[in-house]
Order: C-alpha cells, then sequence, then structure tokens
C-alpha cells in the first residue's frame, strides 16, 4: 500500500511535559518519543487501511446475520419460541422498561450500526481514491464518541447469563444470530485494536477536500 504524507504544518505535543514539536513520519511499528522526557507520543500500527476495511465489512455482515436470524430457540414443555434481538427490545418496551429498551437498542443496534457505516464512509475514499468524503474529519470524530456505546460485549455477557440459568428450565437450541453474534463481538474487537487513528487523521488532513 502506497506511503501517505504527513501535513507539514502537523503539530504534536508531549503527554507529560507539554512539549510542543512538528510530528514526525514513521514507519509501521515505529513509535515516536519526546526528545525532552522520553515519553512514547504515538505507535504506528504494523496493520493498514485494508485490515481495517476488510474486518469492518466483515463486522457489517455479522451484524445484519446477527439480527436477521433467531438469537435462541426455548423449547418449554412442548412450547417452542424464538427470539431475536429486535424481538427481545420489543417485549422489553411492551412490559413497560421503555428505559431499559431504549438503552439495549441504542448500545445493541443503533451505535454498533452507526459506527460501522462512518468507518466505511471515512476509510473508503481514503484507500480507493486517496481523498476525503465530504465532512469526513467530523464523521470519523463521530466514530470515535460512538466507540464506547457500542457494548456488544456486554449484551454477549448478558446472553451468556441468561442461557445459564434458563439451562435448567427450557432446551435452548442456540440460533445462527448467536454464533453471529459472538463473531461480532470479536471482529469489532479486532477492528478496534488494528485501526491506526494517527494513520486515519493524517491522511484525512493531508487529502484534503
Amino acid at each position: 500500500m502506497a506511503e501517505y504524507a504527513v501535513a507539514e504544518h502537523a503539530l504534536i505535543a508531549c503527554h507529560d511535559c507539554d512539549l510542543l514539536f512538528r510530528k514526525p513520519r514513521l514507519q509501521p511499528g515505529q513509535k515516536a518519543c519526546c526528545p525532552r522526557c522520553g515519553a512514547v507520543l504515538f505507535r504506528r500500527k504494523r496493520s493498514g487501511l485494508d485490515q481495517s476495511l476488510a474486518l469492518a465489512f466483515t463486522s457489517l455482515v455479522l451484524f445484519m446475520l446477527a439480527n436477521a436470524y433467531p438469537l435462541l430457540r426455548m423449547n418449554i414443555a412442548g412450547r417452542v419460541q424464538e427470539g431475536s434481538l429486535l424481538t427481545g427490545i420489543e417485549e422489553l418496551y411492551s412490559q413497560g422498561y421503555w428505559e431499559i429498551s431504549a438503552l439495549v437498542f441504542v448500545v445493541t443496534f443503533l451505535a454498533p450500526l452507526a459506527k460501522l457505516l462512518c468507518l466505511f464512509y471515512v476509510l473508503l475514499p481514503l484507500r480507493l481514491f486517496g481523498r476525503r468524503a465530504p465532512k469526513a474529519v467530523l464523521v470519523f470524530r463521530w466514530t470515535e464518541l460512538l466507540s464506547p456505546w457500542a457494548m456488544t460485549e456486554v449484551f454477549m455477557l448478558g446472553i451468556l447469563v441468561a442461557v445459564v440459568k434458563l439451562a435448567d428450565l427450557a432446551a435452548l437450541t442456540p440460533g445462527i444470530a448467536l454464533y453471529s453474534f459472538a463473531s461480532l463481538m470479536v471482529s469489532m474487537a479486532a477492528g478496534d485494536a488494528m485501526l491506526d487513528e494517527h494513520e486515519v487523521w493524517d491522511r484525512l488532513e493531508a487529502a484534503g477536500d
């Protein structure tokens, strides 16, 4: 993948001693240290936009599977019932727990979907055309703000606890959505770990509108 330019006016401040100097251009795997106090300023990850885009696409496919198929199939004394992620949210709302249903909807559906779409909007034009999309800087800031709210791992933990408690009362059969949701949790965590925010910001500044 072609190297990118760092804007000449880009500056960086040391987190420990506040020394301000021009941002260096790093090769993958290298790190920048403060020349005065030695603190690590940032690291350039070995992964690039290709890996981040591939994981974002994988996560989007898994997200659609997790919401299109049943999560669990319960058999209680011959009575069979299937439940999906969205039907669970609707059930919470119908029982009067609208605050909890709204929170579950945001952290398990809205925030992960918005984060993945924002990543595509920012990364795809940078990777394919070397240009940034309109308002890409603002959208990437939204992506970083959305990350703490996309808590798929917390919801997955809740599902596992419910499965353990219901195991003695009903025969449970995991659905495609459960496997997809577990894979989505791993895929999004890997995407967060491989995304190099410094590289994205540098490319956005260098690409221009």
